[in-house]
């Protein structure tokens, strides 16, 4: 048994964190959503409300990450390493930040229409929000669920993998078919904050990884 695992036994820890990680993660998820639904599903007089709704999302995480800040400085035992809670937390709140860099790109450029391949960027994305609150949801009985924690986050590296594969696709196919040059423009600047986004999910997936590897 690690020595962190033994502290554990004689230490109790305030849970206040799991809930807050949580809310946090949910949030994400709600975002991913809003997203994929943007870029796949709505006509170009929906957008503006989508954006708002992703901006209002990204509003309730930065209150909930600053709370997790609050409780850190102020909470003598944690469950896991303080760092790690913070690590965590913000790179959540990265991932809500960038979904909301991508739909407010989207409402700037208000584009004719997306390709086949932003679409499925926002699905990969959208799918990675849920590995993330998988995991945050398993980390509170991590001894009980350490093998369902391990498959999220090596989910999580298998969609960033996917998302570089479809990236570069959507890049080559912009070029080789979007006759507009001025459409080009904005439809390779949204793929490109779409790619970052997948990889502020795989940034998260790694914060889940190095906890699962220190306390399991």
């Amino acid at each position: 048994m690690k020595f962190n695992n033994i502290l554990s036994v004689f230490t109790p820890k305030d849970i206040k964190f799991f809930p807050l990680l949580k809310e946090l993660s949910d949030i994400a998820v709600i975002s991913g959503s809003l997203l994929h639904e943007l870029i796949a599903h709505t006509e170009k007089d929906q957008r503006a409300d989508l954006c708002h709704r992703i901006k209002a999302e990204e509003t309730k995480g930065d209150i909930i990450s600053n709370r997790i800040s609050k409780e850190l400085n102020t909470t003598f035992i944690t469950p896991f390493d303080r760092e790690d809670i913070n690590a965590l937390a913000d790179r959540v709140e990265e991932v809500l930040d960038i979904i909301n860099r991508v739909a407010h790109k989207i409402l700037l450029y208000n584009p004719e229409h997306f390709t086949k391949y932003a679409v499925r960027m926002a699905e990969i994305i959208q799918e990675g929000t849920l590995e993330i609150q998988a995991a945050v949801v398993g980390l509170e009985h991590l001894k009980k669920s350490d093998t369902a924690v391990r498959t999220h986050y090596k989910k999580i590296k298998l969609l960033e993998e996917t998302a570089d594969v479809v990236y570069g696709e959507g890049i080559v196919d912009l070029f080789q078919n979007e006759k507009n040059t001025i459409e080009l423009i904005k439809l390779k600047e949204i793929i490109q904050e779409l790619e970052k986004t997948a990889n502020k999910v795989n940034s998260t997936g790694k914060v889940i990884k190095s906890i699962f590897v220190k306390y399991v």
